[in-house]
């Protein structure tokens, strides 16, 4: 392998693990919405998960039950959003602003005590006999971590649940009429909470895996707006979650790539190359809004739209 070769092998493969960051949330809202449920609280729910999943990582001495505590913390705060939103019938959009506030105020102040700690536990690659020898690929995809591993897995099987069982047509149905779901025999409400749970544990699995995993320390806002990017990307992968890996592993080579160029010493200004991921959310949202109207495919039709049992 020519040198070359090699370094584009090691920057895809870092855009790998830096678009898993992005896929876990990604996922997590492309179902929450397909439910009838916006949560822009990603942010918020993002850096939860980071913070408590690298707490309890270094108090565990264990990056797995730190991760498994971090998407729980992400989904327990997801119920609140849930709440407000769906209980309450409260404007959704206002709820998920709010939620993103509450994780970083929360994050700073039961975070000040871990700020430029590490976690100092590597997480090791697992090569797949055969597969990583593939040339080029192999390397890419199949010499990860179990957690980027992880990620596949629930990229074909949340596909297969959401286009190919009973349990998808239901839940499509409640983002697109959602009094037809009820009329159907499906709980609206119980059901959309249980999806936007699911969203808030796929949201603190994005930033649980940020902590110990990818960057594994502590700072104040480490998720650095990766919340927001990910709401772009529901739109890119147009609420399926096969088009969500090519986003993220889009945006993942745009940050593995300015994060190279600043440590080879390019003239480039910092700040400059840190705008990139955010300028590329601004396109691709513009892009994917074109293709959408061009192939006629919308939001799900009731997208933040309460529902009530009463209404007819």
């Amino acid at each position: 392998m020519t040198e070359q070769s090699s370094i584009l092998v090691t920057l895809s493969a870092s855009a790998v693990r830096s678009g898993t960051i992005l896929l876990f949330p990604t996922l997590g809202e492309i179902i929450t919405e397909r439910s009838g449920v916006i949560n822009l609280g990603i942010e918020g729910m993002m850096i939860i998960g980071a913070l408590f999943g690298f707490i309890t990582g270094n108090l565990t001495h264990s990056p797995y039950i730190g991760f498994l505590v971090g998407m729980l913390a992400g989904g327990l705060t997801s119920l609140i959003h849930a709440f407000i939103s769906i209980t309450l019938r409260g404007n959704q959009i206002v709820s998920g602003l709010a939620l993103t506030i509450f994780g970083l105020g929360l994050t700073n102040f039961f975070g000040q005590d871990w700020i430029n700690k590490k976690f100092t536990i590597p997480v090791s690659s697992i090569a797949i006999p055969g597969l990583s020898k593939i040339p080029v690929i192999g390397p890419v995809l199949f010499n990860q971590d179990i957690f980027v591993y992880f990620s596949y897995i629930l990229v074909v099987f949340m596909w297969f649940v959401l286009f190919k069982t009973r349990t998808g047509i239901h839940l499509r149905a409640l983002g697109e009429n959602a009094q037809a779901a009820g009329a159907m025999g499906v709980e609206v409400n119980k059901s959309r909470y249980w999806w936007t749970f699911f969203g808030g544990l796929m949201a603190g699995a994005g930033g649980a895996y940020l902590t110990l995993v990818y960057a594994p320390f502590w700072l104040d806002g480490i998720t650095a707006g990766r919340g927001w990017i990910a709401v772009a990307l529901v739109i890119f992968a147009m609420w399926n979650p096969l088009y969500a890996v090519i986003g993220a592993y889009l945006f993942g080579g745009i940050d593995s790539v300015q994060f190279q160029l600043q440590a080879s010493g390019t003239t480039i200004p910092s700040s400059l190359l840190n705008m990139q991921p955010y300028l590329m959310t601004f396109i691709v949202v513009i892009a994917a809004t074109i293709v959408l109207r061009k192939r006629h495919i919308g939001t799900p039709r009731e997208l933040g739209i309460p529902y009530s049992r009463e209404e007819k």
